[in-house]
């Protein structure tokens, strides 16, 4: 059993009824994915997938909603991955993406079911379902208690 649980954030960004879709190289496999990663320390969740939209994709994404908490266990490892659904602006100039990025897609839900072998998890299908279900939470629905709050004692 895992002894941790990676915490990852992605974004779920449609237009046209085609989603933003990464392609990229994982452990040497070719896959797709929404846009997404890992939360860094000290970093908001709102934070964390605006930077991982821009490192992956060159797009500058906007979050209007949480679209929702997903966990899946991959292999030994368990994710817990909070997901947004927003807008994203294209990139103005080219600009490098992160390692392993091979490039990045529009694709329907249907043509991302048709890669279901190659989708990175289970999660990237799970969350266009909510999506175009109509599932969304404010974002204040998320609380955020960062280092910086001082005094846990003071806080009722």
């Amino acid at each position: 059993m895992p002894s941790s649980i990676d915490v990852t954030v992605a974004a779920v960004i449609e237009h046209d009824n085609k989603f933003l879709i990464v392609e990229e190289t994982v452990g040497g496999k070719r896959v797709f994915n929404q846009p997404a990663g890992h939360l860094e320390k000290d970093e908001t969740l709102e934070a964390a997938v605006i930077r991982e939209v821009m490192e992956e994709t060159g797009y500058h994404f906007v979050p209007h909603s949480l679209l929702g908490i997903f966990s899946w266990r991959g292999g030994s490892r368990n994710y817990l991955r909070i997901t947004f659904s927003g807008d994203a602006e294209p990139p103005r100039e080219a600009r490098s993406l992160d390692d392993g990025i091979i490039a990045t897609h529009w694709l329907t839900q249907p043509e991302l079911a048709a890669r279901a072998a190659m989708l990175r998890s289970p999660m990237v299908l799970a969350c266009i379902k909510c999506y175009e279900e109509g599932i969304h939470y404010p974002l204040n629905a998320i609380c955020e208690l960062l280092p910086d709050i001082g005094n846990v004692a003071n806080i009722a």
